[in-house]
């Protein structure tokens, strides 16, 4: 695992923690919007762990309501362990505290795989945006992503992506460069 990948999941794994704590006054949009930051983690990095730990995190937003003392303190005590065994380089520690917390959200809930479709698609669709954000049009960005014109465009009017495109070469210089490539007299 690469360093900034390990010392990414630390950090989300000291947040959910954190908000697991909490779980008499816990908001759980704090658990949505912990889901939401890795999901652009999963993104940039395109790494296994990152998504696991996603799909983990939006399998507890969406199990929360369902999960009894006994399971918050199995999870929170998960965590504890992931994280510390990533600390210590024990990736076999860090697995099997992984697939122990998955069990114990599928027990709430089943539809894991759902979730983990809901965060692979939010990660191509943000990645989407991002080639937006290059200069790449609207169906060659969602071509790339394996995403419909429509997702991308969906996600994208709901952003500023679109309205930030900034052109480097003004217009009459362009237009004067088209003039001199086919010939035209512009005078």
């Amino acid at each position: 695992m690469k360093d900034v990948v390990k010392s990414e999941i630390i950090k989300d794994l000291n947040k959910a923690i954190h908000i697991l704590q909490q779980r008499k006054q816990m908001n759980v949009e704090s658990m949505k919007q912990l889901s939401d930051e890795a999901i652009e983690d999963v993104a940039l990095h395109k790494d296994l762990d990152v998504v696991s730990i996603t799909v983990l995190f939006y399998s507890i937003y969406k199990v929360v309501d369902c999960l009894d003392d006994e399971s918050f303190d199995y999870l929170i005590k998960g965590m504890t362990n992931a994280r510390d065994a990533l600390q210590a380089n024990s990736f076999g520690r860090y697995n099997k505290s992984i697939k122990n917390m998955f069990v114990t959200v599928r027990g709430c809930n089943a539809k894991v795989k759902e979730h983990f479709e809901d965060v692979m698609d939010a990660a191509r669709i943000k990645k989407g945006a991002v080639l937006l954000q290059k200069g790449l049009s609207l169906g060659q960005a969602a071509g790339l992503m394996g995403l419909s014109n429509w997702d991308l465009q969906e996600y994208a009017g709901r952003t500023v992506i679109l309205g930030a495109h900034v052109e480097k070469v003004q217009a009459k210089k362009r237009l004067l460069t088209a003039f001199k490539l086919f010939g035209v007299n512009h005078g």
